[in-house]
């Protein structure tokens, strides 16, 4: 059952399915990361508090994480097409999870920042940093074993996600699982892919927990 030709499908899924995690990981967090901070920023205890801006965005964070992943993948076929120019395959799903994730990440990094002493914040006030600098230089430094677990988790949750996209076409071992697996009934494939699944989320996962420790100033 398992010939060349399975094989090499199986290693295009692993390749489609990484691909697919680890670029809307980093896409999320292009958005995710500054909308998180802005929100820390504008939060009633932030540095520059503002209810307008923390409002609308505390609104569209928790509308776009109240709808399930696959009916969202469904919901932005439309502008998923107008983005790649298809509504199927590794690159068109990328774009909902990217939309998916940024929320997600925000307040993960809304999160870790929250939990930033606030007495080193008002150290670095009372030296005369500016919001920027305390944004940059003491709160992104002080969260970073936070922000790196929270990355961590994001990469595997998307993981999840990608597979999911396989329902409908999105590729990569969710496909496989989905087709081989669900259509055709064969059962050993669909094992496989599970098992490459899991793999991969505990490569991910330990080696995540594995760098937060190398960069957790706090060690003792």
């Amino acid at each position: 059952m398992f010939d060349s030709k399975v094989i090499g499908m199986i290693i295009e899924g692993i390749r489609d399915t990484l691909y697919m995690t680890l670029g809307s990981t980093f896409v999320g967090y292009l958005l995710g990361l500054p909308l998180g901070i802005l929100l820390y920023v504008t939060n009633s205890k932030g540095l520059k508090p503002n209810k307008i801006i923390y409002g609308i965005g505390d609104f569209v964070c928790n509308i776009i994480r109240s709808i399930p992943f696959l009916i969202l993948l469904i919901l932005l076929i439309p502008f998923t097409r107008l983005i790649v120019g298809k509504s199927y395959g590794s690159t068109a799903t990328i774009v909902p999870l990217v939309i998916c994730a940024a929320p997600y990440i925000a307040r993960v990094v809304e999160s870790s920042l929250n939990e930033v002493d606030a007495g080193v914040i008002e150290a670095a006030k009372a030296m005369g940093a500016s919001n920027l600098q305390i944004i940059f230089k003491v709160l992104l430094v002080e969260a970073k074993t936070s922000l790196f677990t929270g990355a961590t988790i994001t990469t595997g949750l998307l993981l999840g996600y990608s597979a999911m996209s396989g329902t409908v076409g999105g590729g990569g071992l969710g496909d496989i699982a989905v087709r081989y697996g669900y259509y055709r009934w064969q059962t050993d494939i669909m094992i496989v892919t599970v098992i490459l699944l899991i793999v991969i989320f505990q490569i991910i996962q330990n080696l995540g927990t594995f760098m937060a420790k190398k960069i957790d100033h706090r060690k003792k």
